[in-house]
């Protein structure tokens, strides 16, 4: 696969820090800290956040990359430390000599990674596949999407989102998690995300792997949690033809459409109206309440493994969601008109 905007990210739930490298950004783009911090803080947001929010408090280090404000064309890293590590330090340490048994479980967590992860890297104490399995990762996740969010912003490409639906209700979601917690459950939902004044012609129809709803659906379908993405009118099932193919009209010489039921995509490729994105988010698999598993030590039955967790967070998700959604953007944005520089690209 064709790529502009690489990163990768690194690091544990209750590691030191957590760490992401980006490649490929052009010269000359203003990055602002206090932008990704803002990110950030929007992620640790929401109704129905657990108690590791009360603990963190999530800022962003720019270790490389970035002088005087703007890009040099080199790799940049950035840095969230985990506030948390202090209580884990011998817990997650790196050494043989500091090995403890303390926070090792073996009773898999149904809707985790726990099992498959255990069988697949034949992990004995499961924390080995907590801890980066965990939704903690999305942070540094964030910072990227913020990054990227900088190169758009440069192509006056703006995004927004909004939650759909939480459990049952349309409206007081606050009520829906309340009753949910008290019982010591979870709750998922819906929320959208839309892009605005993208080109057209981002993406490709020439192979499966350069189409850009694909790569939109693999990004935000990869956030854990997440069950299923809709690029468009997620009731296209239901439609005639006649209903949901977005019509094309002129008005004073330009191309316009009065509806947007594809979301902004044909052809695997942006066709000029806003991108809009719609995803569902399960509910939380840890519970207060704990479900029926096997612990696999023993091979017996018995109550599931309980790690502090959130009763609802769908808000924090549907940030990650803008956050994956901008890194792919962006790097459609560099593959179309990227160069070695932001002025060379505004040429293009």
């Amino acid at each position: 696969m064709l790529t502009k905007f690489r990163f990768l990210t690194a690091g544990e739930s209750h590691g030191k820090c957590l760490t992401a490298i980006i490649e490929g950004i052009p010269s000359g783009f203003e990055i602002d800290p206090d932008f990704i911090n803002a990110e950030l803080k929007r992620r640790q947001g929401g109704y129905g956040r657990g108690a590791r929010m009360n603990i963190e408090s999530d800022t962003v280090e720019i270790t490389s990359g970035v002088r005087f404000g703007k890009t040099l064309g080199s790799p940049v890293t950035l840095v969230i430390q985990n506030k948390d590590w202090e209580n884990w330090q011998k817990i997650m340490s790196i050494y043989p000599k500091d090995f403890t048994d303390e926070k090792s479980f073996t009773k898999c967590r149904p809707g985790h990674a726990d099992y498959a992860g255990s069988i697949k890297y034949n992990a004995k104490d499961l924390r080995d596949i907590l801890e980066r399995s965990s939704a903690r990762k999305t942070a540094i996740e964030v910072a990227v999407g913020a990054v990227a969010k900088q190169i758009l912003k440069q192509f006056d490409i703006t995004c927004s989102s909004r939650i759909l639906q939480i459990g049952d209700a349309k409206e007081n979601f606050e009520q829906e998690i309340d009753r949910a917690k008290e019982a010591g459950d979870t709750l998922g939902g819906k929320f959208e995300v839309v892009y605005e004044n993208l080109p057209v012609g981002l993406g490709s129809h020439v192979h499966w792997d350069r189409m850009l709803d694909g790569k939109i659906a693999q990004a935000v379908m990869s956030i854990p949690a997440v069950k299923s993405v809709t690029i468009g009118n997620h009731h296209a099932y239901k439609m005639l033809g006649s209903e949901y193919h977005d019509q094309m009209y002129l008005e004073n010489g330009e191309i316009v459409r009065k509806t947007n039921n594809a979301g902004g995509v044909e052809g695997g490729m942006t066709n000029g109206e806003p991108l809009v994105v719609t995803a569902v988010m399960k509910p939380i698999p840890t519970l207060r309440k704990p479900l029926n598993t096997v612990d696999l030590s023993e091979m017996n039955e018995c109550e599931a493994h309980f790690e502090r967790s959130d009763t609802c967070a769908v808000e924090a998700c549907s940030v990650v969601a803008e956050a994956r959604i901008a890194c792919v953007l962006a790097d459609e944005l560099l593959l179309k008109f990227g160069g070695d520089s932001l002025s060379e690209m505004k040429k293009r």
